[in-house]
């Protein structure tokens, strides 16, 4: 019988409020991702950015301002503040963020050569973080998208992940984008949907977080 993953993507201090690079009401998702914590998935992973301080995406080891862009290792790079450090508080799960368990972390953004947007691949896809074989070695079929940041870390793990034969949801209340431009989180949720992710959306048609899980015999 195939199982069901829950997938948070980068929910750490430094995306949150009072954080170093801050997604707009990203402390908002909490409630909703600890009700999905709740529900019977088979297997529970979750992300962290976890950079070395002279990771080459930041702003100030390249002597720029955030939002300028570069090449880094011949891949355009927007550069951010400095954030999600290696062994620092900026890069820990928040408190409020209840885990009954958590079967693996997966890190990524961890060589200062290159950024990982994607919880499955570097941007460069030359190397994976991991995350999709050990799905895979689970059992796992479909796969339940929630997290930060909706226009960047969302949408490129849900992109990955359906290149790699999952079926994808993404639950939309429980994500929140950056929104660099205006209306980036709504084309990154139209070109996910384009892609195949199915998006689940409890604003739009009144769903309740319990409806979302379907036990796989009843499918």
């Amino acid at each position: 019988m195939s199982k069901k993953a829950l997938i948070l993507v980068d929910i750490q201090e430094d995306f949150l409020p009072g954080g170093a690079l801050p997604v707009p009401k990203g402390n908002e998702i909490i409630p909703l991702a600890n009700q999905l914590l709740q529900l019977p998935f088979d297997i529970i992973v979750a992300t962290k950015d976890w950079h070395p301080a002279d990771h080459g995406s930041f702003a100030a080891n390249q002597g720029k301002n955030p939002g300028e862009k570069i090449s880094l290792g011949g891949i355009e790079q927007i550069l951010w503040p400095t954030h999600c450090v290696q062994e620092t508080k900026g890069a820990e799960f928040p408190a409020s963020l209840n885990f009954p368990r958590l079967d693996r972390v997966f890190f990524k953004g961890v060589d200062k050569n290159v950024d990982s947007y994607s919880a499955f691949f570097d941007n460069g896809h030359l190397k994976s973080t991991g995350l999709a074989e050990y799905l895979c070695e689970q059992g796992v079929k479909d796969v339940y998208v929630a997290g930060l940041a909706t226009d960047y870390c969302v949408k490129y793990s849900v992109l990955d992940a359906v290149k790699k034969g999952f079926v994808v949801h993404v639950v939309v209340q429980a994500c929140r984008g950056i929104d660099l431009a205006p209306g980036d989180s709504a084309k990154a949720l139209e070109e996910m949907k384009e892609a195949g992710a199915k998006l689940h959306d409890f604003r739009g048609d009144g769903i309740r977080v319990h409806d979302l899980f379907v036990p796989n015999e009843a499918r």
